[in-house]
């Protein structure tokens, strides 16, 4: 029988999944590839930047706890940044022990 845990594990996963390819389709494929205009840098970069922002908006934020859209932001971004670092899931699959 599957753990509590591990049925909110796989619901969350689902909902990033669903979360990520709804932006996807809505603003286009522009954190892997980015459209050329004020920002010359690669997809990486990007990404890391808007990390960087997610964090600045979780210190700024008044409240104790983050905000749940930053924090689901912050995983698609991870998971963007694995895609655009070219990382596979058989790369992931290696860190089981």
């Amino acid at each position: 029988m599957m753990q509590e845990t591990q049925k909110k594990i796989k619901e969350i996963r689902m909902a990033i999944q669903d979360l990520l390819l709804y932006k996807n389709e809505k603003y286009g494929d522009s954190a892997l590839n980015p459209k050329k205009g004020w920002y010359k840098g690669d997809s990486q970069n990007s990404i890391l930047i808007r990390l960087m922002d997610k964090q600045a908006r979780i210190d700024n934020n008044p409240d104790p706890l983050p905000r749940v859209n930053d924090v689901a932001d912050i995983i698609g971004y991870c998971v963007l940044l694995l895609i655009s670092m070219g990382v596979s899931a058989e790369d992931i699959a290696k860190f089981k022990d």
